[in-house]
């Protein structure tokens, strides 16, 4: 990584090196992201399974 980031600095192209690292760090939270939001979905489908059940065990009265 130290080669590339010297390579990179001797060309004078920091912009383009601060931008890749500016788009990796904002795609790694956007896949954070979307793996928690998933997780949660997850979870809250299993409560509404618990109490669809809870319903019909008890019945619901009208």
């Amino acid at each position: 990584m130290t080669e590339l980031t010297t390579l990179v600095a001797s060309k004078g192209d920091l912009a383009h090196l601060a931008l890749f690292l500016w788009a990796s760090a904002a795609s790694a939270l956007n896949v954070f992201a979307l793996r928690e939001l998933v997780s949660a979905n997850r979870r809250f489908d299993a409560f509404v399974s618990e109490i669809a059940a809870l319903n019909q065990l008890f019945g619901r009265r009208d």
